[in-house]
């Protein structure tokens, strides 16, 4: 199992500081997320020749290795053009994930939760023209749900990625989904093993309970939008206990490329102590 850092609250940083930060702080693994040097969100990406050759030259000097990308599209969104845009992007996407010698890609199923059978129309659209690149190149896609996705329950997402029936795409749990996965009820351990032999992915961070009597404030009331958190553990509502024990149960850690991402945002000032605190936590849990 390899353990990742998410380095989204490190944007602000140049590639080469933020490869540097996340060494420093003990990872030997990025997940990169969307950068706007790299992959920007939903645009196409911008990786140039200088970029990839510094970002390169950082992985060097300290001996931090990518573990998976992030591209974020709009792939399964109900309008055709758009799509046809994201998949677009996707392809340049993969071309990079190659140039980085980077084998695991993970991303949302996106699209419009008012508009759901039109939006999974559109993805399995989207997967049956990428499905064959992430094959013939080798890459395995881990697919999670995310809040205000065409589908957010836990479960469902699962069965989506199983109907592939590939080996190259896989399910990723990522605990700061957990009470939108199951409308509040927060069943980590069901959900992970509802998932079984296709968790490969695991994000790591806490959140509040959407779901609880005023845990959010809202205004205009009704309007149409998700709220969640991805924060230090014991932030939240999550029961991490239990999200451990079942990992331990599934020798997910003994399984082959597994990875545990840590994802904390919204809180720069807490890094530096909160990341390797969660890093040792995964370690004395899991391996």
């Amino acid at each position: 199992m390899k353990i990742a850092f998410d380095p989204d609250v490190l944007r602000y940083l140049s590639i080469t500081d933020m490869v540097h930060k996340i060494s420093e702080m003990g990872f030997e693994y990025i997940e990169q997320s969307p950068h706007p040097q790299i992959l920007p969100f939903y645009k196409h990406p911008k990786a140039s020749k200088e970029i990839i050759a510094e970002y390169k030259k950082a992985l060097k000097e300290t001996g931090v290795t990518i573990s998976s990308m992030i591209p974020i599209y709009n792939w399964s969104g109900p309008d055709e053009e758009r799509r046809q845009a994201a998949v677009k992007n996707w392809k340049r996407a993969i071309e990079i994930a190659v140039e980085l010698n980077v084998n695991v890609m993970n991303t949302e199923l996106a699209g419009d939760p008012h508009q759901p059978i039109i939006c999974e129309e559109m993805f399995y659209k989207s997967m049956e023209e990428l499905l064959p690149i992430f094959e013939r190149e080798d890459i395995r896609l881990d697919i999670q749900s995310h809040p205000y996705d065409f589908c957010e329950n836990g479960d469902e997402t699962v069965d989506i990625v199983k109907s592939f029936r590939s080996d190259k795409v896989k399910y990723l749990y990522c605990a700061a989904h957990t009470f939108f996965y199951d409308n509040g009820v927060g069943d980590v351990a069901g959900m992970l093993d509802y998932a079984g032999d296709d968790l490969s992915h695991v994000i790591i961070a806490d959140t509040l309970n959407q779901t609880k009597n005023c845990r959010y404030i809202v205004n205009p009331p009704g309007v149409s939008a998700t709220v969640h958190q991805h924060v230090g553990l014991g932030e939240g509502d999550v029961d991490f206990d239990a999200f451990f024990k079942k990992l331990r149960e599934m020798k997910f850690a003994q399984r082959e490329d597994t990875i545990a991402s840590v994802s904390l945002f919204g809180f720069p000032e807490k890094i530096t102590y909160q990341a390797p605190e969660i890093l040792a936590r995964i370690k004395k849990e899991l391996l």
